[in-house]
């Protein structure tokens, strides 16, 4: 069964003005606005969420949602998951895409929790997150696991 997020995205300005703005808007009903742009090396607003950083986002955030439901289902105990990801943005044959896509997170784990099993999960995350299913990015993963 298909599922729909439908969502808005507002501009306005002048593309004949140099430079000409890319800040915008992006929302969905019933959720908080967020401001973005392009990169600031593209021209844009270094303040406001940019493509780049969104891909990332949404990769690392179905990620560690599917971990955490697999982890929930398996019974094994994750008290806190703090990844720092990064989109890596390439040109490679004139063509400029995410390259890839960098998960290092630290998973916090009750004390006594098998680290094989975690390390395990995470890579099984990968195969059931629907981001991961969407994108032909490479993905690098480079869980660290800690008890406590």
């Amino acid at each position: 069964m298909a599922h729909h997020y439908p969502l808005t995205l507002s501009w306005s300005g002048n593309t004949l003005a140099d430079p000409y703005g890319r800040d915008a808007v992006a929302g969905a009903e019933g959720k908080t606005p967020i401001s973005v742009s392009s990169a600031a090396e593209y021209a844009g607003n270094a303040l406001r969420w940019n493509p780049e950083d969104l891909l990332g986002t949404a990769l690392a955030t179905c990620h560690m949602l599917t971990f955490l439901a697999l982890c929930a289902k398996a019974r094994v105990e994750i008290l806190g998951y703090d990844d720092p990801a990064e989109s890596v943005l390439d040109t490679v044959d004139k063509v400029t895409s995410i390259t890839e896509i960098h998960l290092n997170p630290t998973i916090r784990v009750a004390p006594g929790t098998s680290v094989e099993k975690v390390v395990e999960l995470f890579g099984k995350a990968h195969k059931y997150c629907f981001v991961a299913n969407s994108i032909k990015t490479k993905v690098l993963m480079r869980p660290t696991v800690v008890e406590g």
